[in-house]
C-alpha cells in the first residue's frame, strides 16, 4: 500500500512514516498543501493521511481539490479539533476517515488498512504479478506459483517496488528512501541484506537480479 503524508509537524510526519515502512507500507512525505497536491499529480496513492491544519493551503481545500481531479486515494484527515461538527465538516469536504490528535498509532495503521481494502472504481488491480511471483498488496500476501512466502514486512516493500517496476531495476537509493528511515546511512548494509533475504526465501531458480550500476529487478 502506498500512503502519502501531508503534515506541517515534521518531527510527527517522519515518526509515522517510520513507523508504517516498518509495516511494509510505502510513504512519502508532503509539508504543505501545495507540496501534497504535486505529490498526488505524480503517483497513484492509495491513501492519503491529511493534516487539516496545514498553513497556506489547508487540508479541507486539498481535500476538495483531490475530489475535484478524480484521485483515487482515499483521504485519512487528521485534526486537532475533536467537536462532532468539526467531524461533520471535515467528512463533507471528501475525506474518507478522520481521527483527532492525539491518536492511537495502532488505530492509525487499522484504519489505514482498512481504507486500503476500499478500492476505488476504477482503480488498478491490487494483486501485482510477475513470473510466477504475485503479491496482494493490501492483504499482504504472496506467493510463488502457489506456494505461499513467508516475507518480513520490509522484504513484501521490496518485493512490491520490484513487481512495481514491471522488470526495470529499482535503485538501492530507491528503496531506502522508499522503505527505511530517512535517516538510513547510505552505507549500511539493511537493503543489501533484505534483498538477499527475499531472494533465498523465493527460491530457485532466482529471480531478482544485480544490475550493477543500475539496481536490482526482477
Amino acid at each position: 500500500m502506498r500512503v502519502l503524508i501531508v503534515e506541517d509537524e515534521r518531527e510527527l510526519a517522519v515518526m509515522l512514516a517510520e513507523g508504517l515502512r516498518d509495516e511494509g507500507m510505502l510513504c512519502d512525505l508532503a509539508h504543505d498543501g501545495l507540496e501534497a497536491l504535486r505529490r498526488t499529480g505524480e503517483a497513484d496513492y492509495d491513501v492519503v493521511i491529511l493534516d487539516r491544519d496545514l498553513p497556506g493551503l489547508g487540508g479541507d481545500a486539498v481535500c476538495r481539490a483531490l475530489a475535484a481531479m478524480g484521485h483515487p486515494a482515499r483521504i485519512l484527515m487528521l485534526t486537532a479539533a475533536d467537536t462532532l461538527s468539526d467531524l461533520v465538516e471535515g467528512l463533507g469536504q471528501g475525506a474518507d476517515d478522520y481521527m483527532t490528535k492525539p491518536f492511537s498509532y495502532l488505530e492509525l495503521v487499522a484504519r489505514l488498512r482498512a481504507l486500503g481494502r476500499r478500492s476505488a472504481p476504477g482503480r488498478a488491480e491490487v494483486v501485482l504479478t510477475r513470473r510466477g511471483i504475485s503479491l496482494d498488496t493490501v492483504r499482504r500476501v504472496a506467493e510463488r506459483d502457489g506456494r505461499p512466502l513467508h516475507l518480513t514486512p520490509k522484504e513484501l516493500g521490496v518485493l512490491e517496488l520490484l513487481l512495481a517496476a514491471d522488470g526495470a531495476p529499482v535503485t538501492t537509493e530507491e528503496l531506502r528512501e522508499r522503505l527505511w528511515d530517512t535517516g538510513l546511512d547510505p552505507a549500511t548494509t539493511a537493503v543489501r541484506v533484505t534483498v538477499h533475504a527475499l531472494r533465498r526465501k523465493i527460491g530457485d531458480p532466482p529471480l531478482i537480479v544485480h544490475d550493477t550500476g543500475y539496481g536490482y529487478r526482477l
